[in-house]
């Protein structure tokens, strides 16, 4: 087994941590605050290559592996989990989709300027009545001449209200459930097409998340991605590239917590030595190096996994439960070394604990997960 890491690698590594720390950390609380990073930021991200990390050089991306990905999310987790949700979405779903269904034709349209950062992608699969069971999918999409009309409301949209592209799931088969899903892309200002309010969330409040309203949306076949009735197995395949890549925020908002509970456990001081000194913290951050660990070799031989085509159900599924619950864990640790300090919202690691929660939830909760290994495992 060769752990080794090559020196792109870790030159892409040490350029998204400074990146990070430069641009995005000073800002962090305060973009929190507003509920949103500022637009700019999506050039910003797209100047650096960011936003096209998967997308090969062809159509203007960067052309790097999930390796790079996830080492990208981790460094941006580490100091806003918004902000890194929104880049994993963009890439890991939307354009991701865009890669595994699209035609030439399409790839060449859209994946351009979404590598650019000109603008940002959005993946619209989830329903107010359709999150696990994606099988009570409501949204419709009817043959009209040579298009389509698009009716329903997506919910929980991540970069819902100010993408340019949206991949969109709906029922063409009701009968066919869940065989019977086509999925299609919708731009930007197409008629027929709004987003509701801004939702007031716990955490990842700087990444917008929005309804997307579909009413009579008309969108011609060229706008098809892939096969009709055919995209039930292509959501299952970015789904399952999704969940390693998730892993990756939950990787960077426990290396956080850590890191931040560390420097606090040795500065501050009670009954007359610093808090590391005592064997109750000790411990607590000897957990969390050790979860942290083990988080960084699963995600990591996960990426590889993928890289290779080799990444299974089961191998995604344990990535995404182990670290996302791991990185509830660690922060919530974090606060409880951090005493009163911890629980307020001057201090990032009760953010952190907001942040984390949400990737026991997105793209697949933790319940859905250990069912998925169950199966694996012959339950």
């Amino acid at each position: 087994m060769d752990f080794s890491v090559s020196e792109e690698l870790v030159m892409l590594r040490e350029a998204a941590r400074n990146f990070a720390e430069e641009e995005v950390a000073p800002h962090a609380q305060d973009w929190e605050r507003a509920g949103r990073f500022p637009d700019e930021m999506i050039g910003k991200l797209g100047a650096q290559g960011f936003m096209g990390i998967l997308i090969p050089e062809a159509y203007g991306g960067a052309g790097c592996n999930y390796q790079a990905f996830a080492t990208i999310l981790e460094e941006l987790a580490r100091h806003d989990g918004g902000l890194a949700l929104a880049v994993e979405a963009h890439n890991g779903l939307a354009c991701q989709h865009i890669l595994i269904a699209g035609t030439e034709a399409q790839k060449q349209r859209y994946l351009p300027p979404l590598a650019a950062g000109e603008q940002i992608g959005s993946w619209c699969l989830t329903e107010p009545d359709s999150g696990s069971d994606a099988i009570a999918m409501g949204c419709t999409a009817t043959r009209d001449g040579d298009g389509w009309v698009l009716n329903g409301t997506k919910q929980f949209i991540t970069n819902g209200d100010r993408a340019g592209t949206y991949v969109v799931m709906a029922v063409t088969d009701p009968d066919a459930s869940p065989r019977g899903i086509t999925v299609f892309v919708v731009e930007r200002n197409t008629p027929g097409l709004s987003f509701g309010k801004p939702e007031e969330k716990l955490g990842m409040r700087s990444s917008d998340t929005v309804a997307v309203i579909l009413d009579g949306v008309r969108v011609p076949d060229s706008q098809r991605l892939g096969a009709v009735h055919g995209g039930f197995n292509d959501v299952k395949k970015v789904l399952e590239h999704g969940r390693v890549m998730i892993s990756a925020l939950s990787l960077g908002f426990a290396r956080g917590a850590l890191e931040e509970a560390g420097r606090y456990a040795r500065e501050r001081k009670a009954f007359g030595k610093t808090l590391h000194r005592f064997q109750s913290i000790q411990n607590k951050l000897a957990d969390m190096a050790t979860d942290v660990e083990a988080g960084r070799l699963l995600l990591y031989h996960a990426a590889y996994l993928l890289d290779q085509g080799q990444c299974s159900v089961q191998k995604a599924a344990m990535t995404k439960l182990f670290t996302s619950e791991m990185a509830t864990r660690a922060c919530m640790d974090a606060i409880q070394i951090l005493g009163g300090y911890g629980y307020l919202r001057d201090y990032n690691v009760e953010r952190y604990m907001r942040d984390a929660k949400l990737c026991e939830i997105g793209e697949g909760t933790s319940e859905v997960m250990r069912i998925l290994i169950a199966k694996e495992v012959g339950a």
